[in-house]
């Protein structure tokens, strides 16, 4: 007969123990994924920023209608002999921008905005290639976790018409009397990039954490923060459309004074129209009244910025405290290099500094935006919370 036992042995060393916890179905097999496509998604974020600046420096340098045809393959190779450049030259020439800015121009002076526009089509080529090959790749390794396909699926697509839109902006420089492109159309290139820009930074804070660390995330999430940072993220869009009106028709070298306009608060002459056209289009197309508005809505956004921070500084979390904290510095330095642009006319490097503020201020409201809907929780002990 068995002896006793102690009433302890059955849940001691010989009871089965249960297995340890493995992780729920959301996130199995997709941890080395999400790493590598965060990495393959922030390479594409770095080029889009350079895609960015070079199209700045593009249309500052008046640069942008040097090649007057789009040729998606064939032109990713520059002209290779001296004839080879004499027929783009040639081509260049039959266009207004040549035959009323730019007659006289000689071959160097044209190679010097040809290098610029080649170097903006070759980027979103490269752009192109490396999305086309870290898309295919994850997708035929099956390395894809549930759920994204469509989403940096659509970041190709995105990419994809906006090449369209670059040869839609350019061909509107290229007949009639245009001796630049149009500012509407420069204004919706410019706004995709910055669309694509964020999907991209938004997709790189959700794959830093798990789908279980971001649904448990979720239940914290400060309602009203998130919606006051995504209408300042619409604003600061806004403000980024009008910046593209701006260097469209060159409104930012038409009144090199702060805080006055050419000694004027509101320029008198800002509902002119050349052609006697609807007064409505001076809000798009008159220098003064373009610039007008820009600064206005400048200041405004300041002045939001200023209220989303406070509501932020409230926040129970220290990493969203510090992203509106680091939003708010970068939204004063932003307006302080709008100020220096204004007072140099847009001066190329201060212009591109101001243009890289803009960036770097969207991708931070984005970012808090993100820590107010998955707020990450801190610890009192780590001094994190």
């Amino acid at each position: 007969m068995a002896g006793n036992r102690s009433i302890f042995e059955d849940v001691g060393d010989k009871a089965p123990r249960p297995p340890a916890p493995q992780g729920g179905l959301i996130d199995r097999g997709t941890g080395g994924a999400r790493r590598a496509i965060r990495v393959w998604l922030a390479v594409l974020f770095v080029l889009v920023v350079a895609m960015i600046l070079v199209g700045g420096a593009t249309r500052l340098t008046d640069s942008g209608l040097s090649i007057t045809e789009w040729r998606p393959v064939t032109g990713a190779l520059p002209p290779m002999t001296d004839t080879d450049w004499q027929a783009e030259f040639d081509k260049y020439r039959q266009i207004p921008q040549y035959q009323l800015v730019n007659k006289g121009m000689s071959l160097a002076e044209f190679k010097f905005i040809y290098w610029w526009e080649w170097g903006h089509r070759q980027l979103g080529r490269l752009i192109g290639l490396v999305w086309a090959v870290g898309f295919l790749g994850f997708l035929l390794a099956r390395k894809i976790p549930t759920g994204w396909t469509g989403r940096l699926f659509g970041i190709g697509v995105l990419g994809g018409l906006q090449g369209a839109i670059g040869w839609w902006m350019v061909a509107s420089g290229l007949s009639g009397q245009m001796t630049a492109v149009a500012s509407y159309r420069l204004a919706a290139h410019l706004g995709l990039a910055f669309v694509i820009l964020g999907l991209i930074a938004w997709y790189v804070f959700s794959l830093g954490r798990s789908e279980t660390q971001l649904m448990q995330a979720r239940r914290g999430r400060e309602a009203k923060l998130f919606s006051m940072s995504t209408g300042l993220m619409h604003f600061a869009f806004l403000q980024i459309l009008l910046g593209a009106l701006v260097a469209g028709i060159d409104a930012g070298r038409a009144f090199p004074t702060w805080p006055d306009m050419n000694g004027e608060f509101f320029p008198s002459n800002a509902l002119y129209i050349p052609d006697g056209g609807a007064v409505w289009r001076a809000f798009f197309e008159n220098p003064g009244m373009v610039q007008f508005i820009h600064r206005m809505a400048g200041y405004l956004l300041f002045a939001f910025g200023i209220v989303a921070w406070l509501r932020g500084r409230r926040s129970a979390h220290l990493a969203t405290r510090r992203a509106f904290d680091w939003m708010m510095v970068l939204l004063f330095g932003q307006v302080v290099l709008g100020i220096a642009t204004v007072l140099t006319a847009a001066q190329l490097h201060t212009a591109l500094t101001h243009q890289l503020g803009a960036v770097v201020v969207w991708v931070l409201i984005i970012r808090a935006r993100h820590l107010a809907q998955y707020p990450r929780a801190g610890s009192i002990r780590a001094g994190t919370a």
